[in-house]
C-alpha cells in the first residue's frame, strides 16, 4: 500500500532539486519524452483501447474525451515541441531596484513547487500536465479519471522512464490511481504547494472543503454567449454553432444563448441547429427559456433579453466566470459588455471555444481558472511559476534606518 504522506514528502525534496535544472536539462527531458510516446504509441493505443471497451457504455461525449489516437498523439508530440520553444519561465527578473547605496532588491521568477493536477478522462492531459510542469520546473502528481486507467498508466510509464533517463530527479512525476489516494494527499498541506481539480462541480467542491492546500481551478464552465441586436445573425449562428458542437463536453462549450428582444429567437435557433448540423453532422437541442446550467451536450438554453445591461446582470449572477460572448458589429455596445462582465475570458464575436492554453499560445494549459488570484483563465507556464525577492547588501541594517542616521533612496535600476 502506498504511503502518500511519504510520496509527497519525497517529491517535495525532489521539488528543490527540479527548480535547479537548466533550461537546457529540461528541454532536452521534453524532447526525450516526445520521442519516447512516439516510439511506444501502439503500446498507448492499445492501452486506450482497453479503456475505451471497458468504457463502452459511457455517453458519447465522454468518450470522445477518452480517446487517444493518432491524431491525438501528433497534437501532444507537436505540443511538447511548442512549448519547448517557449521562453524559460524561471530565473525571470520581474523587479530590479536600488533601496539605498548597495542595497539591491531584485524579484525573480521560480517554480511553485510539488502540485497535485486531478482531471478528467482525457489520457492526453496527462501528457499537457506533465510537460508544463517539466518546463516550469514543478514536480507533479497526477490523478486522472478511472475510465483512463489503462491509457493513464501506459502514458506515465513511458514519460517518467523516459524524463529520469534525460537527468530528471526520481520524484519529478507521480501517478495516483485511486481516490483514497487523492484523500490521503489533500492532508499533504506540508508537503503540496497547489492543487489543481479538473472534473465535475461537485468534485471539485469536495476538494476545496477538504485541503488546507491552496486551490487553483474552476468548478462549473457555464459559458454564455449575448447576440446583441446589432449582431450579424449569419456570423451570430456560426458562432454559436462552433462554440457548442466543436466539442461538446469542454468546460468552454456554450450553453446559454441570451438574445436581444428585438431578434426573432426562434429564427435565430433554427439557424444554430442548421449550423450544427452542418459543422458537425449533430443535432442541438435548444430550449426555449431553459435553465441556466452546464450541459455538457448537445443542448443549449436561449432566452430573450432586454439588453446588453440585462445580459451582463444574468452572466455576473448566473454564470461561472470562465468565457462569456457577445455577438454585435456596435464597438461601444461591445466594449460595455467587455468592460463589465466579470469573467476570466470575455470575448467579441468569436467562439468561447478559443478559452485555451494551447490556442493563447501557452504551450497547452494544466487547466483553467475563474479565481482572481495569481491565475485566471487558461493556465500555461506563467500561471505555473510564482516569485521570490533576493535583497543584496553590504553589512546594511534596519537600526540605522530606524534612527535616522541612513535614508531610503529608491530607484528603478
Amino acid at each position: 500500500m502506498t504511503d502518500y504522506a511519504l510520496l509527497a514528502k519525497d517529491m517535495k525534496a525532489d521539488s528543490f532539486k527540479m527548480a535547479s535544472l537548466s533550461e537546457e536539462t529540461r528541454n532536452d527531458a521534453l524532447a526525450a519524452i516526445a520521442s519516447a510516446l512516439e516510439a511506444h504509441s501502439e503500446e498507448i493505443f492499445a492501452a486506450n483501447m482497453t479503456d475505451l471497451e471497458n468504457g463502452k457504455d459511457l455517453p458519447a461525449p465522454i468518450l470522445g474525451r477518452l480517446k487517444f489516437d493518432q491524431h491525438k498523439m501528433d497534437d501532444c508530440v507537436t505540443g511538447i515541441f511548442d512549448l519547448i520553444k517557449l521562453p524559460d519561465p524561471l530565473f525571470k527578473k520581474q523587479l530590479d531596484r536600488q533601496l539605498d547605496e548597495g542595497l539591491e532588491l531584485v524579484r525573480v521568477t521560480c517554480p511553485i513547487g510539488v502540485i497535485g493536477v486531478f482531471f478528467e478522462s482525457r489520457p492526453d492531459a496527462l501528457v499537457q500536465i506533465s510537460a508544463l510542469c517539466i518546463k516550469s520546473g514543478n514536480c507533479a502528481i497526477l490523478k486522472g479519471g478511472s475510465e483512463a486507467k489503462e491509457s493513464n498508466k501506459k502514458l506515465f510509464e513511458v514519460i517518467y522512464n523516459a524524463g529520469i533517463e534525460a537527468g530528471l530527479p526520481e520524484g519529478f512525476c507521480a501517478l495516483v490511481e485511486s481516490h483514497e489516494g487523492v484523500d490521503a494527499l489533500l492532508s499533504c498541506h506540508d508537503s503540496i504547494d497547489l492543487v489543481i481539480p479538473r472534473g465535475s462541480n461537485a468534485f471539485v467542491q469536495h476538494i476545496m472543503a477538504n485541503t488546507k492546500i491552496p486551490v487553483m481551478g474552476h468548478a462549473d464552465g457555464i459559458c454564455t454567449i449575448y447576440v446583441d441586436k446589432d449582431a450579424d445573425l449569419e456570423k451570430a449562428a456560426r458562432i454559436i454553432a462552433d462554440a457548442k458542437t466543436q466539442y461538446v463536453s469542454a468546460c468552454n462549450a456554450a450553453e446559454v444563448i441570451l438574445v436581444h428582444e428585438d431578434i426573432d429567437k426562434e429564427a435565430l435557433a433554427g439557424a444554430v441547429v442548421a449550423k450544427g448540423k452542418e459543422a458537425a453532422g449533430v443535432d442541438i437541442t435548444v430550449n426555449m427559456d431553459g435553465e441556466y446550467k452546464e450541459y455538457l451536450d448537445y443542448i443549449m438554453t436561449m432566452r430573450s433579453i432586454a439588453g446588453v445591461d440585462e445580459a451582463i446582470s444574468l452572466i455576473n449572477r448566473n454564470g461561472s466566470h470562465h468565457t462569456d460572448a457577445i455577438i454585435t458589429e456596435n464597438d461601444e455596445t461591445a466594449e460595455r459588455f467587455m468592460d463589465n462582465v466579470d469573467s476570466a475570458g470575455v470575448y467579441r464575436n468569436c467562439s468561447t471555444r478559443f478559452a485555451d492554453g494551447f490556442r493563447y499560445g501557452f504551450g497547452a494549459e494544466v487547466g483553467i481558472s475563474t479565481s482572481k488570484l495569481h491565475a485566471r483563465g487558461p493556465v500555461g507556464l506563467e500561471g505555473l511559476v510564482t516569485y521570490k525577492y533576493k535583497l543584496y547588501g553590504d553589512g546594511h541594517i534596519v537600526a540605522d534606518y530606524a534612527s535616522g542616521k541612513r535614508s531610503f533612496n529608491f530607484k528603478d535600476l
